[in-house]
């Protein structure tokens, strides 16, 4: 049996042939992570909840707007064998009797949240609470600056002092006392 060879393309040809085809097939992209984890991401909350991160971002409407500036969940502990679980508040000093207090009222808000027998106790741990997130979103306004006559005022009053930081501080310190009275 004799083989029949196939005469290989000279450069040209060669040329003409990777112009008009690639000789591989473009490779694929990764799958996206969010289309990958969705599944997995669902399947666990719905077997163990939100967990706090739900609490946090809905804990002005539990807590109210007065406990929820000095007050946040930090963790959820769930029971085991379908027992109520263990709600973990971070409280500022002051604020933990009140908390303590009506610790039934939030255990049953947070119920509605998370559905009945879900929480059996909080858990008080005093230490400094951050903003809220809806607080840390608002921008304050500035003050507007002192007019001229008033500046003109502070600085003929303290004119007297010995330059240095104390009549810079004295300098800050007018002008914010007199733009609280405007």
């Amino acid at each position: 049996m004799a083989r029949r060879t196939r005469p290989l393309p000279t450069a040209e040809e060669a040329l003409d042939i990777l112009s008009r085809r690639r000789t591989r097939p473009p490779s694929r992209p990764a799958p996206s992570a969010g289309k990958t984890l969705a599944p997995t991401l669902k399947a666990m909350e719905a077997k163990f909840g939100q967990g706090v991160s739900g609490l946090q971002n809905r804990w002005r409407e539990i807590a109210g707007e007065a406990l929820a500036h000095h007050s946040m969940p930090v963790k959820f502990v769930k029971g085991r064998n379908g027992a109520g679980g263990v709600l973990e508040l971070r409280v500022d000093g002051p604020a933990a009797a009140l908390i303590q207090h009506q610790a039934p009222q939030i255990i049953s808000r947070v119920e509605l949240m998370l559905g009945a027998g879900s929480i059996a106790k909080l858990r008080i741990m005093q230490g400094p609470v951050r903003a809220p997130a809806a607080a840390a979103t608002r921008t304050s306004r500035r003050r507007p600056p002192l007019d001229a006559g008033a500046e003109a005022a502070l600085t003929q009053d303290l004119a007297a002092a010995p330059d240095g930081p104390i009549k810079s501080a004295l300098l800050r310190l007018g002008r914010e006392v007199l733009r609280g009275r405007s």
